[in-house]
């Protein structure tokens, strides 16, 4: 059975995700809160294996409740939604940042009845996150390095070009790599990160402010320049039509993904070959492996990170077991190593 504590102060969403879960005898709803604060209190005392916060809380608000949980009671939790308005995704990409792992829509109501595939979907989405190992946050504690596992690699030419994919857990492993790249970082660097449609500009705005690259949501056509970083946008493939441009697509979902880390790592390997790095990070599944074997195949990179870093070892696993992978890195070391192939050419 899991157990859930359902937090929200919105009535009609409370209403939509109770509904839901009363199709799946497998989940239980074991107390629900309508503040941040009572959320955080009964995740103490109930030890839950997934707290479910609405984006907008009263008393404390979710980036609050989700760094009290993380600290006092680590449990997976799984943000909620309505509408992503600019206050919502703010607050939600910052409760990824201090520990919480999705961020999903409410399943829509459909004349009084849910909608049954966005009730699959979300439902899905609760089992998957409860399976997820927390890690506890420290108060003002700050992290420890780990050490790393490398695979022989090859000579390579040196990288012109950076991709980056990433799912559960992508929001804060990508902001903690970037933050360490130095301004004058010469690669433009390319992100697919899955992510609830409406959130992307929000995580483009955090990263922003965040580190000394520039960060932006690509558009189509637009001229690849160093020292930026280009998001995907909603609902579109993001990859390199030439050397010089970026192309957004609205091509067929790859493997139920769109936009798809496969087709970004594919279209790097057919424009730039040996002279692309490919770097697949935490999350669920294994979108990115087939792309990665076009950059393999072509003599590029491919850097995966670790299982003890991940949140979700799905994506980086997938390129290790196929062999595709050069390097095995935790997450405090691609920064480096990314510096090291691009600026320093070994």
């Amino acid at each position: 059975m899991l157990r859930v504590i359902l937090a929200t102060s919105r009535l009609d969403i409370r209403d939509s995700i109770l509904k839901a879960i009363a199709t799946d005898k497998q989940i239980e709803i074991v107390a629900t809160a309508f503040n941040g604060a009572e959320a955080v209190e009964k995740t103490k005392e109930l030890r839950p294996d997934l707290v479910l916060l609405g984006v907008s809380l009263q008393t404390l608000d979710s980036l609050e409740a989700t760094k009290e949980i993380m600290i006092e009671a680590p449990t997976p939790i799984v943000l909620v939604f309505s509408v992503p308005d600019p206050r919502a995704v703010e607050l939600s990409v910052r409760a990824l940042e201090a520990g919480a792992l999705a961020v999903t829509p409410a399943p829509p109501q459909k004349s009084g009845s849910a909608d049954g595939a966005a009730v699959r979907k979300f439902l899905s989405t609760l089992r998957a996150m409860s399976q997820v190992k927390v890690v506890r946050r420290w108060r003002d504690r700050p992290n420890l390095k780990t050490g790393s596992k490398r695979l022989p690699t090859g000579n390579k030419s040196s990288p012109r070009i950076v991709g980056i994919a990433a799912s559960t857990g992508g929001p804060a492993a990508v902001q903690s790599i970037l933050a360490k790249l130095p301004r004058d970082f010469p690669a433009p660097i390319l992100i697919v990160q899955h992510i609830a449609s409406g959130f992307i500009e929000g995580v483009a705005s955090w990263l922003d402010a965040a580190i000394a690259l520039k960060v932006k949501v690509a558009e189509d056509g637009e001229l690849l320049a160093p020292h930026v970083v280009y998001l995907a946008p909603d609902g579109h493939h993001l990859g390199v039509a030439s050397r010089s441009r970026i192309v957004v697509a609205d091509d067929p979902p790859i493997n139920g993904f769109r936009p798809s880390g496969t087709y970004l790592f594919a279209s790097m390997a057919r424009v730039f070959g040996s002279e692309a790095v490919g770097i697949i990070l935490t999350g669920m599944g294994n979108d990115g492996a087939d792309g990665l074997r076009a950059v393999y195949e072509v003599d590029g990179t491919v850097l995966a990170q670790d299982e003890t870093s991940s949140v979700v070892f799905g994506m980086p696993k997938a390129a290790i077991d196929a062999g595709i992978a050069h390097r095995v890195l935790p997450l405090d070391e691609i920064a480096r190593t990314m510096i090291s192939l691009v600026m320093n050419g070994c």
